[in-house]
């Protein structure tokens, strides 16, 4: 919050319900600052601040800038009307959002009660997209002016068309189909103010993306060509709509914590602030299946029970082997992640990245068995089946945990399932147990080479 504003302070008014007090404040307060504040307050409280804001404009930015928890409670207390009229005072692409929150049935009837004709019309057509695309994302709020204009008359359009938009980023010039031709610069108007047709001093072949581009992809342009708003279009060229950087932060953000829950094992979207029962819900799932794995993990033991009664000093070495397997196989899947996000690693090279994968392992796998294989000589003198058991194992249990990591982030993408699961506790259960599995073979194989 602004060090203007003490938030204790406002939340003790609130419970006071001291409404000549807040006022002045809500006033001065910007409505992120605003949504803030319903972090803490149950429904009563959050719904009578709401209320309390005077300025429906900005009771629509503070609604859009709850957490969408919160928002949804303040949802269902109102009516479709209600929420028809909030959504006459947003940009198009933040109408979608809220609509694709409500339920289905509620849908139509908040889309009904919209007044402004146009503007359903463009929220019904944006509701067609699925909400990953480009398309889903975009907003239908920008200037566009046909490419024959002069720059007078391009101005008188401009100004026509900037009466409805709060904010402005580029100038898209168009055909007489609505074909996306260019940008108009604001140094071009200023230095050619008498230019007789725009399309000669317009900048040709702006970047831009199609309707139905992915956003991880829309984000990779985003920070390539540092733009701060983006033309989309159809499959035939025509200008549909605009996404602006702002748009696209939220969603990487959004993405980013959804990968890093998948990645730490927690199955469902959450909050530190959800309820116990979603919360455990989220968790249980893989700390289920990590039991299952720990559990065949025994089993694999119990069948080598007499081995490391012969062998204590084997049973020693079995942390290492499930954690190296755990901690090159997260390493493996992760960087591959990370490519495919970024964009720097493209999916039709998979052969290629493979045996890339095969030729780290490989010097990895030389490096560590090395290094154990040392350790153990000259603390174990003369215990060749433990030597070659522990050193063999740990050279390919690096390998399979290596090319199983790289492996299988590449093949969730290339089955749209989203690779950051490859990431998490399924690597490491699955190397825990492949890597036990080896070990446990080869130990009894080295005590049949190299009898005790």
């Amino acid at each position: 919050m602004k060090e203007d504003f003490d938030k204790d302070r406002i939340e003790e008014l609130v419970e006071r319900e001291d409404r000549n007090e807040l006022l002045p404040l809500m006033d001065d307060m910007h409505p992120a600052d605003i949504a803030e504040l319903f972090q803490d307050l149950n429904l009563k409280e959050a719904e009578w601040l709401f209320n309390l804001i005077p300025d429906k404009e900005k009771k629509a930015d503070v609604l859009m800038e709850l957490d969408e928890e919160d928002r949804k409670k303040l949802l269902e207390g109102m009516d479709p009307e209600q929420i028809g009229h909030f959504i006459d005072l947003l940009d198009t692409d933040d109408a979608v959002d809220l609509i694709q929150e409500l339920d289905e049935k509620d849908r139509e009837e908040v889309i009904q009660n919209i007044g402004d004709v146009e503007q359903a019309g463009d929220i019904v057509d944006l509701l067609q997209y699925d909400e990953d695309t480009a398309g889903g994302l975009m907003g239908t709020e920008y200037i566009a002016v046909n490419e024959n204009l002069s720059m007078p008359d391009c101005l008188r359009e401009m100004r026509h068309q900037a009466e409805e938009l709060d904010d402005i980023y580029y100038v898209y010039v168009i055909d007489d189909d609505n074909r996306l031709k260019g940008v108009l610069p604001l140094k071009k108007m200023i230095t050619h103010p008498s230019v007789s047709k725009i399309k000669h001093v317009m900048e040709t072949d702006p970047v831009s993306v199609k309707a139905d581009m992915p956003l991880d992809e829309v984000a990779i342009d985003f920070e390539k060509y540092d733009l701060v708003a983006m033309p989309v279009i159809d499959s035939i060229g025509r200008l549909v709509g605009q996404i602006t950087v702002d748009d696209v932060m939220d969603q990487v953000r959004e993405q980013s914590e959804r990968d890093y829950q998948l990645a730490s094992g927690i199955s469902s979207d959450i909050d530190a602030d959800d309820s116990v029962i979603s919360q455990t819900k989220a968790r249980l799932p893989w700390l289920l299946i990590g039991i299952v794995g720990g559990l065949v993990n025994s089993l694999i033991l119990g069948g080598f029970e007499a081995q490391l009664a012969a062998v204590t000093a084997l049973a020693f070495f079995i942390p290492l082997i499930g954690g190296t397997g755990g901690n090159v196989g997260v390493q493996a899947s992760a960087i591959v992640v990370q490519g495919l996000a970024n964009g720097k690693l493209e999916l039709s090279d998979f052969i290629g990245q493979l045996w890339r994968s095969v030729r780290i392992s490989l010097l990895n796998a030389i490096v560590i068995a090395g290094l154990v294989f040392i350790y153990i000589y000259f603390t174990q003198p003369g215990d060749y089946a433990l030597l070659m058991a522990v050193t063999v194992s740990l050279f390919c249990v690096v390998i399979f945990a290596t090319v199983f990591g790289t492996l299988v982030p590449l093949t969730l993408e290339k089955l749209k399932i989203n690779p950051a699961l490859a990431t998490g506790p399924f690597i490491q259960i699955t190397n825990d147990v492949v890597g036990l599995l080896i070990y446990v073979g080869m130990s009894m194989w080295m005590l049949r080479i190299f009898p005790h």
